[in-house]
């Protein structure tokens, strides 16, 4: 069984292929800035989105979308900010995604959460 770390690195590959197939750039991965990360930054036309990716091998310790809470959405928005402010892309459109990637022995299901907050 994979170390929660490579667990998480596989996931984000795989959100960031399920992204690439709907069209979107990956521009940035693991963003990080002050003590905060966003897990990958896409574009598509003047959409900026910033995406928290949960990858789950069961539910044990709940959904994906439920570890992105209000702390969390907190955290990620100053990220995005950061992130706004250093790349000066003040005239883009923003949207907060979550994807869920749930592993469960072969299978694989991503679930994509748009506007998620």
């Amino acid at each position: 069984m994979p170390s929660r770390k490579a667990l998480g690195a596989k996931g984000e590959r795989m959100a960031a292929e399920f992204l690439r197939r709907r069209g979107f750039e990956i521009i940035e991965r693991n963003f990080r800035f002050n003590r905060g990360e966003i897990d990958l930054i896409a574009r598509k036309g003047k959409l900026i989105v910033f995406c928290e990716v949960k990858t789950r091998r069961s539910s044990t310790f709940g959904s994906g979308e439920e570890a992105v809470d209000e702390r969390k959405q907190d955290q990620i928005r100053k990220v995005a900010e950061g992130y706004i402010a250093e790349r000066d892309i003040e005239g883009s459109d923003f949207r907060f995604d979550v994807l869920v990637i749930e592993m469960h022995g072969k299978s694989t299901r991503i679930r994509s959460i748009e506007n998620a907050f």
